[in-house]
């Protein structure tokens, strides 16, 4: 057998210098029949071993039958349906060509996605670490959405995976497209629903009037939109950057996603804000009502005049000390207000933990109501010891006044008691 690179020195002696077939075989010291063999194919030469077979060859066709009546039957199994008695690798790998002649196909399909159908919604956690304040730094996420039809991506950390939280968060992504998806996309995320939207995003999709799908679980090809969107924001976002804090991330960040949203997709061949007014134009209103107005949780306030969110302890005016109050919290603010309106705390959202954060009006408020209740006190104490030693002189009673030892020997504590009178 020639080489390739004399088969290609045959042809071209042929074709571009014309030499005969007997001068190309004396130049090369080959044999005419190799010439002419060289010059009839156009295939290059390959070398092929001849196929001794497999040991299995002879079991093919029981395997075969085994595969047509259970095609999921594993290697093993089958193993000892047949009588297999060698080494296991080599059946298995004939059990592997054989199998997807049997089993059902299930081709995939290209997913297309009409002007504000859907927008796929996930959760990313950048490699960073963010400083949040009180020397501590953290890996908040990030809720990441992405428009199916035109791919438009928009982003932004929030405090926690909370539902609370992720509901700050969809209305403020929400409200900067300035129009809400028909549906919202999520895997199973705890603060979303696990099979089951929770009761207080459900709420909120029904504000919004939008579907929530949740997929299946394990299966990230039916969110592959917001999956590659998250992977392209930490490798193309993250790395070079550095950040002083959750609002420095989400500016750099709401920068970046401007010039990313203009670059050209390769997936449909176009700019995201390109189709992006066609996409805003199919999707719903966004309803006149925030969720951080709306959604509210009521608690009653303890003489320790503080509330705990998110592992933080914040203070609130003492005059709500037993009364009822309403708390409002989004990924900026808390506030807190009585059911009758008043105002009794406004403080800005602590991202650290273990943190306890006290309004210094609240405190001098305090120190104050605490005075003023230990004086009343003491005033009232004072009031009643007057009244009790001015009570026999005004009702004209004498009030025999014993002696102290008196009490000592009627107990026995002295010499003179009452048990020493009756030994006697």
């Amino acid at each position: 057998m020639i080489s390739v690179e004399d088969w290609a020195e045959i042809r071209r002696l042929h074709r571009a210098e014309e030499m005969p077939i007997r001068a190309i075989a004396r130049h090369l010291g080959i044999s005419k029949n190799t010439v002419k063999r060289a010059i009839a194919t156009d295939r290059a030469p390959v070398y092929e071993r001849a196929a001794k077979g497999s040991a299995v060859d002879a079991f093919e066709p029981a395997i075969r039958e085994l595969l047509k009546a259970t095609p999921s039957m594993p290697a093993t199994v089958i193993a000892e349906r047949i009588g297999w008695e060698r080494g296991i690798t080599v059946l298995k790998e004939r059990v592997r060509e054989l199998r997807p002649a049997y089993l059902p196909a299930d081709p995939t399909g290209r997913t297309q996605y009409l002007p504000g159908e859907l927008a796929q919604c996930d959760l990313w956690f950048p490699p960073v670490h963010i400083p949040v304040g009180y020397g501590q730094v953290a890996c908040p996420p990030v809720l990441v959405m992405v428009s199916g039809y035109s791919r438009m991506i928009t982003a932004r950390m929030i405090p926690t995976r909370q539902t609370g939280d992720l509901i700050a968060g969809h209305w403020r992504l929400l409200s900067d497209w300035g129009t809400v998806p028909k549906m919202l996309v999520w895997d199973n995320e705890s603060g979303i629903g696990q099979g089951k939207l929770t009761t207080e995003f459900a709420a909120f999709a029904g504000l919004l009037a939008v579907k929530v799908h949740l997929c299946r679980p394990r299966d990230p090809e039916a969110k592959g939109l917001v999956e590659r969107a998250n992977g392209y924001l930490e490798t193309s976002f993250v790395p070079g950057r550095t950040f002083t804090g959750p609002d420095d991330f989400n500016t750099q960040l709401g920068d970046w996603l401007q010039g990313a949203n203009r670059r050209l997709h390769r997936s449909i061949q176009a700019r995201p804000v390109d189709r992006w007014e066609a996409d805003r134009a199919a999707m719903l209103a966004l309803p006149p009502v925030g969720p951080p107005q709306w959604y509210l949780f009521h608690t009653r306030i303890g003489r320790d005049h503080y509330l705990r969110i998110d592992l933080n302890d914040y203070s609130v005016h003492p005059r709500a000390i037993g009364r009822r109050v309403q708390v409002t919290c989004d990924a900026d603010l808390i506030r807190v207000v009585t059911d009758g309106g008043d105002l009794v705390a406004e403080h800005p959202r602590c991202w650290a933990r273990h943190q306890t954060l006290t309004d210094p009006d609240h405190k001098s408020a305090a120190d104050q109501m605490r005075g003023d209740f230990i004086h009343a006190k003491a005033a009232a104490a004072a009031r009643s010891r007057t009244a009790t030693a001015l009570a026999p002189d005004n009702l004209g009673i004498e009030v025999e006044e014993r002696q102290l030892d008196t009490y000592d020997r009627i107990f026995t504590l002295i010499q003179g008691g009452a048990g020493q009178e009756e030994n006697r």
